[in-house]
């Protein structure tokens, strides 16, 4: 599991970001927002992923570069909860990345990034592991993202890769490396769209030979193969009160889910729900389920029983 590791502060606007900002004035952006909540939090996507693997029965190892001064009571939370650390370098001269995180009342957000440890990211190994079925690719430094690519592949291990806030920032090759080389591609349709500006390959291109997992917010989210499109409801949520995190709990519920024997349509529900209980807290590791909860709430929001091959599983 790489990618980064972040205090997230977050800024609740109560207005549209679309009412304040001119299109045609964007070469000239001067604008302000009145925040009526602001919270710092644990984030960081690499954590966040693996914190809701933890909570569906997986061990994640989390491989990421840290602080050394404000980490301690991070990991002891991640541990916690079932993550193994013991992958993470720590960099005691510097801070663990901070990300500062608008958000308005359709969900839309802009994001501020202070990369501090991360930018030290590719002196995790992946190598060193040599038991690893699967890699998560996660926005990183880019240099890390290029080094986990290839260490993925020299371990055999499948590539779940999941760029997001980098795919601007990433080497034309980086980024082209990552979709060759994808077991799972993930990202909400926004991420897809820049992916195509970038590299002129469509959602149909790419599924042509790998699987595309591409979330739509509260319209749901799809799951394309070479096999097809498995269409995803968005599971029904109590109240939506922060999106933050959301993506990154869906893409734990697919992977979780493809591990467990789960064809793509369960899969994606299993990652809906994961979704769903993280859009209903403040923030991304503030969720909690066990298995009998996840599964009397999945038979609730889609109709059936849970149908996976693991026994026990979430």
């Amino acid at each position: 599991m790489t990618g980064s590791v972040a205090f997230d502060t977050i800024m609740e606007f109560a207005g549209r970001f679309g009412d304040y900002i001119l299109p045609e004035k964007t070469n000239q952006l001067n604008v302000a927002f009145l925040v009526e909540r602001l919270e710092r939090r644990r984030g960081g996507t690499a954590a966040n992923i693996a914190f809701t693997l933890a909570l569906l029965g997986e061990r994640p190892l989390l491989g990421a570069a840290v602080g050394g001064g404000d980490f301690v009571d991070y990991a002891a939370a991640l541990e916690a909860e079932g993550v193994d650390t013991s992958g993470v370098v720590t960099c005691d001269d510097v801070s663990t990345a901070t990300a500062f995180i608008t958000t308005d009342k359709d969900g839309n957000q802009i994001t501020a990034f202070h990369p501090g440890a991360m930018a030290r990211a590719a002196g995790v190994d992946l190598t060193a592991h040599s038991d690893l079925s699967e890699v998560v690719v996660g926005a990183d430094d880019a240099g890390a993202m290029a080094l986990h690519i290839e260490q993925a592949r020299a371990l055999g291990a499948r590539l779940v890769f999941v760029p997001a806030q980098q795919i601007p920032a990433m080497p034309d090759a980086v980024l082209r490396r990552g979709l060759e080389e994808a077991w799972i591609i993930g990202g909400n349709d926004y991420e897809f769209e820049m992916i195509r500006d970038r590299t002129g390959l469509s959602i149909d291109a790419l599924r042509a030979s790998r699987m595309v997992a591409v979330t739509r917010g509260s319209a749901g989210s799809e799951l394309h193969s070479p096999d097809g499109v498995a269409v995803i409801p968005a599971a029904p949520v109590s109240e939506a009160v922060d999106p933050t995190g959301a993506g990154d709990a869906y893409i734990a519920g697919v992977v979780s889910g493809f591990r467990s024997g789960a064809s793509p349509d369960v899969a994606g529900r299993i990652g809906s729900l994961a979704a769903a209980y993280v859009v209903e807290q403040h923030g991304p590791q503030r969720h909690r389920f066990d298995a009998a909860s996840f599964r009397d709430r999945y038979a609730a929001a889609f109709g059936d029983s849970l149908k996976v091959q693991s026994e026990g599983w979430a």
